[in-house]
């Protein structure tokens, strides 16, 4: 699970993340190219272990996927992150007492349950929702992307390219990719 995001290039995605792992006490120093991290996201992560001369370890990841939350204590990480508009850490720890680990559901099926919380009006709530959307769409996408082969530095890039059609122009004509942005070509 991701714990802190040290450094995000959005130009980029180059990420320097510090992760709890599983069988380790302490956080761990993963770096790669990702979209968007945030608090709370779980990662799977495959490269290898090097140590940088000023940093020390560090596990280089070759591809780097990233996993909503399933965890309540991961939930409430993710969304305190300021991920959401309109969702800031007292907001996250009201909404996952209220709703649990189904909080992502509610916001996403229920919206209209979002309005019983105490401090969340018809204006926050649709902040909210459009923040969500505008989230699940570029995790969409990555995952789209990482699916077919394609990195997390090159993904980042189409994605600023192409935005939220980013799926539909690469599905009707993935040459296009070679034609619009720089540094990916025909075999790419």
């Amino acid at each position: 699970m991701v714990e802190r995001v040290t450094y995000h290039d959005p130009g980029n995605g180059f990420v320097v993340l510090r992760v709890s792992v599983q069988g380790r006490r302490q956080p761990v120093t993963v770096v790669g190219h990702a979209a968007g991290p945030s608090p709370g996201e779980g990662i799977t992560a495959i490269g290898g272990w090097y140590i940088d001369p000023a940093h020390g370890q560090q596990f280089r990841a070759d591809t780097l996927e990233l996993a909503a939350p399933t965890s309540e204590d991961g939930i409430e990480r993710f969304l305190a992150s300021g991920i959401v508009p309109g969702i800031g850490a007292r907001t996250a720890c009201k909404l996952v007492a209220a709703f649990g680990s189904v909080v992502f559901d509610v916001i996403e099926h229920q919206p209209a349950r979002l309005r019983a919380i105490p401090g969340i009006g018809q204006r926050r709530a649709a902040r909210i929702l459009a923040g969500w959307a505008e989230q699940k769409a570029v995790r969409e996408i990555m995952l789209f992307l990482q699916r077919h082969g394609v990195g997390g530095a090159r993904a980042v890039r189409i994605h600023r390219t192409y935005g939220a059609e980013a799926i539909r122009v690469m599905s009707e004509d993935p040459y296009r990719l070679a034609r619009d942005i720089r540094g990916i070509g025909f075999h790419t």
